[in-house]
């Protein structure tokens, strides 16, 4: 059985298998390039003919331990309500319904994945339409980017297509080893400094916007990593940044800021020089996240799951081999951030976990002076993921010592 078989094509004389990822193969057959991701049994109940073997992104290695989580909430499709099984090739359908509610409700997930109603916009003839319900309409920003991010993964290039990028790509540097070494350095929270031209609520931050000046500004005045912006539609990113960056020379750790809904993104970033990726709790099932944390595993790339709330910070608390938790500031469904938020999940049990299984907790959203750094330090965090109160500043590499209140560059600490 083929290790994986994701979105491929037939296979083509002479194409060799790769040696860094022999988990990369080009299918057999155009029929399981057609085939969703999908944890499908090997045999349909009640004894009726085979369906089609779950398509998996692990090395032979792993194949097992894969073989007990989904590949994707497309696995959660399969089992929704509603789900059958038919079709010329043997994949799930499901009605419109159960597919945008799949993942709703899964481990306390508020996020739809997809409109439940189908789209809102329709064609008659030459003729647009839109008619808008609570079934097509995003709750939030983030539920409407997870919407657009399903469609553009339709588009998505078949997953062996990437086999001569992630050959080529440098190998995946330390991650939590730079925020350690850091932390270690200065004795306060490292550094995690985001490069982000704007965002959905805020507009274009920064105009004069050069990723690579940016990205050299940050690691010179002390930036333990860096995080790169890759949404292009909400927040102006891309991930010729993360390549341009990478290829330029700079040292310090990347970590793709990317909405992820689907596996195929992980190995694209890491094609594209990430050394971490970030992984939401408040849109992936438990299973989704313990699937990708063995991708990122096999691909070296270390992997911030992010938390809004006590709710999803016990889920992940759960998950084994997590080593990185950020606590996002912001709520969802407001939008209002509150950085007493990092203390209330860090309060009590929660916090002794955290220690005992010496995880990383990283602050997020909310920090603009030395005060805030010290508050969410005292409350637990050895990391800060910031971006907007430094980019727009004149000189965002400088802002670094503001923001800190000294000086934490290399230079400064010598």
């Amino acid at each position: 059985m083929e290790a994986l078989a994701v979105g491929s094509a037939p296979p083509r004389a002479g194409l060799a298998a790769p040696t860094r990822y022999p988990h990369l193969r080009c299918p057999r057959t155009l029929a399981a390039a057609r085939r969703p991701l999908a944890a499908a049994p090997m045999e349909a109940a009640g004894g009726g003919r085979p369906s089609p073997a779950p398509a998996r992104c692990a090395s032979a290695e792993t194949e097992s331990e894969v073989d007990e989580v989904a590949t994707s909430s497309l696995a959660a499709e399969a089992e929704a309500p509603g789900a059958t099984e038919r079709g010329g090739n043997g994949s799930p359908v499901a009605d419109a319904a159960a597919a945008g509610a799949s993942i709703e409700g899964v481990d306390g997930i508020r996020i739809r994945r997809r409109p439940v109603t189908g789209p809102a916009v329709h064609y008659v003839g030459p003729f647009q339409f839109r008619l808008e319900n609570e079934g097509n309409t995003p709750r939030n920003i983030l539920e409407k980017i997870v919407w657009d991010k399903d469609v553009e993964m339709k588009e998505r290039r078949p997953l062996y297509m990437l086999k001569g990028a992630l050959e080529a790509a440098p190998p995946a540097r330390d991650f939590v080893g730079a925020l350690t070494a850091s932390y270690d350095r200065t004795g306060l929270p490292a550094l995690i400094a985001e490069v982000k031209k704007a965002s959905p609520s805020r507009g274009v931050l920064r105009e004069d916007f050069d990723p690579v000046q940016i990205a050299q500004a940050y690691e010179k005045n002390g930036a333990a990593c860096l995080s790169v912006l890759t949404d292009e539609k909400y927040f102006q990113g891309s991930f010729n940044y993360l390549e341009a960056i990478r290829n330029a020379g700079v040292q310090c750790p990347l970590l793709c800021k990317e909405f992820i809904v689907d596996a195929w993104q992980l190995y694209y970033a890491r094609s594209k020089g990430a050394d971490a990726v970030l992984l939401i709790a408040a849109v992936l099932p438990d299973r989704d996240i313990k699937y990708m944390l063995k991708i990122c595993k096999i691909l070296g790339m270390a992997a911030l799951v992010e938390v809004h709330d006590e709710r999803e910070m016990d889920r992940v608390l759960g998950i084994d081999g997590v080593q990185l938790i950020g606590i996002n500031n912001r709520n969802l469904e407001t939008f209002e951030v509150d950085i007493s938020n990092t203390k209330k999940l860090l309060e009590g049990e929660r916090g002794q976990l955290i220690a005992q299984n010496d995880v990383i907790v990283v602050g997020e959203s909310g920090l603009f002076t030395p005060d805030h750094i010290s508050f969410v330090q005292n409350a637990g965090v050895k990391a800060v993921l910031v971006g907007e109160s430094l980019i727009k500043q004149e000189d965002p590499g400088k802002a670094i010592a503001g923001l800190f209140g000294k000086d934490i560059s290399h230079a400064g600490a010598s």
